[in-house]
């Protein structure tokens, strides 16, 4: 989320174990704020994809049951 693009590598949970490669360094206040806004971030995204695939079942005229037959 902090650093989409990549460039880091992490080992574990906190800040001290994440290893920047090619990415810019985040502070470790970056970081625990990332951590504390993760939920709300990951909430949006799915909601997103949500309504992504409700537009895209209207606007093919198609149930989600009858998306899943035609791609099973």
């Amino acid at each position: 989320m902090l650093i989409p693009t990549g460039g880091c590598a992490a080992y574990g949970t906190e800040y001290e174990d994440i290893i920047f490669l090619e990415a810019t360094p985040i502070t470790k206040a970056e970081y625990e704020a990332g951590v504390l806004a993760y939920p709300a971030w990951k909430a949006a995204k799915e909601a997103e994809a949500a309504a992504t695939k409700k537009a895209l079942l209207a606007k093919l005229g198609i149930t989600a049951d009858e998306a899943k037959l035609l791609l099973s």
